[in-house]
């Protein structure tokens, strides 16, 4: 079964087509990054304006890399939330649009979730990590979610605990700023970070 996934929760506009929910024939990623460093994070509104630009040739990319057309797709799946609330709508239009014309099924799904079954796929020239190694424990650190799930299977998590303010990447970039390097913040303070001293700070066991 050939599925059609369409991310648009935040800057990226991305589209994969995958068979039997595990094996990637193709991922397409197209960022706005660019448009955002000028002001130190992301702007909602430039992010949603551009994947209005980008979705359409991103699936057409994701379908001709993948060597299938649509009618070899039997399902479509979208980002429903969280995320940037522009850039989840220009996603969620499309997917149902494009559903509804093709008379295929439609599944909306929680990107948090999608985050920890990701581990499960199977990339080119890579192995996949059994589904059978459920249950589970998954910790998901992205650029606004911070979190820790028991996963009992694929319909029934239970979020163990989570960051009560900033989100681990978040703090990255609001460091960043501080320090005028630059965003997105994550891979300059992981840089920098190897030549530091690692005795200079002693925190308390959380």
């Amino acid at each position: 079964m050939n599925i059609l996934g369409i991310e648009t929760s935040c800057d990226e506009t991305s589209a994969s087509v995958t068979v039997d929910g595990v094996k990637v024939l193709s991922n397409v990623v197209a960022t706005s990054i660019k448009d955002h460093q000028r002001f130190g994070g992301i702007i909602p509104e430039i992010a949603s304006r551009r994947q209005i630009e980008f979705i359409h040739g991103v699936v057409t990319e994701s379908l001709s890399l993948a060597q299938v057309s649509l009618k070899d797709i039997a399902c479509i799946a979208v980002t429903r939330h969280p995320g940037l609330i522009g850039s989840l709508l220009v996603g969620l239009s499309f997917a149902r649009g494009l559903a509804r014309s093709l008379n295929k099924p439609l599944i909306e799904v929680d990107h948090i979730k999608a985050h920890l079954y990701a581990n499960y796929l199977q990339l080119p020239g890579s192995q996949a990590c059994p589904l059978e190694r459920i249950p589970a424990m998954g910790l998901v650190v992205s650029g606004g979610h911070t979190s820790i799930f028991y996963i009992e299977d694929f319909k029934r998590f239970k979020l163990l605990g989570q960051t009560r303010d900033d989100a681990a990447g978040e703090a990255f970039d609001k460091v960043a700023r501080i320090l005028g390097l630059g965003y997105p913040g994550g891979p300059v303070i992981d840089r920098l970070a190897a030549g530091g001293v690692n005795e200079e700070i002693k925190f308390p066991q959380a």
